[in-house]
């Protein structure tokens, strides 16, 4: 079962320009009644990147061995997506909360959604 907050890996193939391609790991922020539901096969996840230089408003720098990395990372807010569930290949770890707060707030400032209190 994975859980809101988990890194894991994902396999991102077939995308198309500036998306995030390849295996690679992502973060599950879908929320996790939808994750519980084996038939909803769709899940929300955001890419990570190591091009930590690329850092925006719309990224969370997680420094290494943040949730298991193995390398310096970026999560980048601004390329939320779903994924099949099938596309999710095994757990690496799970943000801390301190981390999944900053990604949440990336991603409203990715929507441009007022601040939640």
């Amino acid at each position: 079962m994975v859980r809101r907050g988990d890194i894991l890996w994902a396999d991102l193939a077939p995308r198309s320009g500036s998306d995030q391609t390849g295996r690679r790991p992502v973060l599950l922020v879908s929320n996790d009644g939808f994750n519980d539901t084996p038939t909803w096969r769709s899940l929300i996840v955001v890419p990570l990147t190591t091009a930590v230089q690329n850092q925006s408003p719309t990224t969370v720098h997680l420094p290494l061995g943040t949730a298991s990395l193995s390398r310096e990372s970026l999560v980048l807010g601004n390329q939320i997506t779903t994924l099949d569930r099938t596309k999710l290949l095994h757990r690496i770890g799970t943000l801390p909360g301190l981390y999944l707060q900053q990604v949440e707030r990336a991603i409203l400032r990715a929507l441009a959604l007022p601040a939640i209190p």
